[in-house]
């Protein structure tokens, strides 16, 4: 899953995709580097970001993107929290709703059960502008574990099949350091659930905190923390530097260990 912000603010590339054409051209640059699908977010989630955006401006922001990409060989994926942003991006041709809140907007799940679309649904604590002021678990894996499995039961309840969902950890959502780590370890705990993993962990503050470099130079971090994700169970991979990731995943499985 290659990522496309199309945001003013979002980590560790607001701004360079904000314009239509800009975020058009990164996303046929992300399927030529052999991106399976593509991620367009129009809010930022970042650490610490405000949820101030309208779903007019990020709609004004997406549409226009999707529009320019109906044509596209792979699927599209709409980062999004609002039911009416969903809605319009479907009637678009979105084929993926990523949803940091898993569908608990009032009208998310039903904008999706309605539509032909998969879903991803991810895990959260609090909300982005603080969501890392002090999170706090007894047992992060359960915890996020039950959450999942709570809400993959809810969504599965509304006539949502298994095929259709893929359900996201949250690395970097309300969690520390070693909560991500330890997510990371037993993440191969998570296909009990029966549905496919996403993780993503591409550029975050997590491997600056490991490395010390800056967002802009975590590409080996960024790597490294794939690959172990993909031995890890990992079936989605979201990520920024599509053809790095997709040499190292050819290495890995040349020597057998994507299982």
């Amino acid at each position: 899953m290659g990522v496309v912000n199309i945001t003013p603010d979002s980590f560790s590339d607001g701004g360079r995709f904000l314009t239509p054409a800009a975020a058009i051209a990164q996303a046929h640059l992300l399927i030529e580097e052999g991106a399976d699908l593509i991620d367009f977010g129009a809010e930022s989630s970042r650490p610490g970001a405000a949820a101030v955006v309208s779903a007019d401006e990020e709609l004004r922001r997406l549409l226009p993107v999707l529009r320019g990409l109906r044509d596209a060989p792979v699927a599209l994926s709409v980062d999004t929290i609002k039911p009416e942003v969903m809605h319009a991006a479907l009637a678009e041709g979105a084929g993926m709703i990523n949803d940091i809140n898993a569908l608990r907007a009032p009208g998310a799940l039903a904008a999706v059960a309605a539509a032909d679309a998969a879903v991803c649904l991810m895990h959260m604590q609090g909300t982005p502008d603080t969501m890392q002021q002090q999170p706090d678990y007894a047992n992060v894996v359960a915890e996020v574990k039950d959450f999942l499995l709570e809400r993959v039961t809810a969504v599965r309840a509304a006539g949502i099949p298994p095929e259709r969902i893929a359900i996201d950890p949250g690395f970097g959502f309300g969690k520390t350091l070693e909560h991500n780590l330890e997510l990371l370890r037993h993440l191969r705990e998570f296909k009990a659930l029966g549905v496919p993993v996403l993780a993503g962990w591409s550029r975050k503050s997590s491997l600056g905190a490991i490395t010390g470099k800056p967002a802009g130079d975590r590409l080996a971090a960024s790597i490294a923390a794939a690959l172990i994700a993909a031995q890890n169970g990992a079936a989605i991979l979201r990520v920024h530097d599509v053809a790095a990731t997709r040499d190292a995943l050819a290495v890995l499985a040349a020597v057998g260990k994507v299982i």
